[in-house]
C-alpha cells in the first residue's frame, strides 16, 4: 500500500488519482481496524477465560515454590535460634559454675561453713542424738545420789580459780 502511493506520489501525473489512493488505503485501514475489532470481541472472551486459567496456574506454582522456600528458611531459622540458644544456655552455666566456686572460696576464706560441712554437722548431731537416747534407754532405773548443791559448787569454783592464770602488767 505504502509503495503504491510512493509510485504514484512520484508520478505526480495525475493529482485526483493520489487522493482517490489515500481514500482507498484509508478505507482498507478502516474496515482492517474493524474486523481486529470483531475478531477481538468473538474471540476475547475465549482468549480472556484461556488467561485467567493460565494466570490461576501460574499462581498457584509461586505460591507452591514460595510456601516451600518460606518452610526451608523457617526450619532453618528455627535450628539456628535452638543451637544459639543452647549456646548461650551453657555459656550461663558456665558463668553460673565460676561464679558459685568464687562465692565458695571466699565464703570459706572467712570461715563460713558451706552447706555440706552443716549438713555433716547435723547428721552428726542426729546419730549423737540416737546414741544418748539409746545409752538412756538402757540406764538402770535407780535413782541418783543427791549431793548437796551449795557444797558441790563451791570446790568447783576453787578450782576454776586456780586454773586461770595470773594477768600480766605490762611495763
Amino acid at each position: 500500500m505504502v509503495k503504491k502511493l510512493q509510485k504514484m506520489s512520484a508520478d505526480k501525473k495525475s493529482g485526483p488519482q493520489l487522493s482517490g489512493a489515500v481514500k482507498e488505503s484509508a478505507q482498507q485501514i478502516w474496515l482492517a481496524g474493524l474486523g481486529a475489532f470483531s475478531k477481538a470481541q468473538e474471540e476475547g472472551g475465549k482468549v480472556f477465560e484461556t488467561l485467567v486459567k493460565e494466570g490461576l496456574s501460574i499462581q498457584r506454582k509461586t505460591q507452591a515454590v514460595a510456601e516451600e522456600k518460606i518452610s526451608v528458611a523457617t526450619s532453618r531459622m528455627a535450628s539456628m535460634a535452638t543451637d544459639i540458644q543452647s549456646k548461650a544456655g551453657n555459656q550461663w552455666d558456665k558463668l553460673e559454675t565460676i561464679f558459685e566456686d568464687r562465692v565458695a572460696k571466699a565464703l570459706n576464706k572467712l570461715g563460713v561453713p558451706s552447706a555440706k560441712d552443716v549438713d555433716a554437722l547435723i547428721a552428726r548431731i542426729d546419730e549423737l542424738n540416737r546414741n544418748v537416747q539409746k545409752m538412756g534407754a538402757k540406764a538402770p532405773t535407780k535413782p541418783a545420789a543427791k549431793a548437796p548443791a551449795k557444797t558441790a559448787a563451791k570446790p568447783a569454783a576453787k578450782k576454776a580459780a586456780a586454773k586461770r592464770p595470773a594477768a600480766r602488767k605490762t611495763p
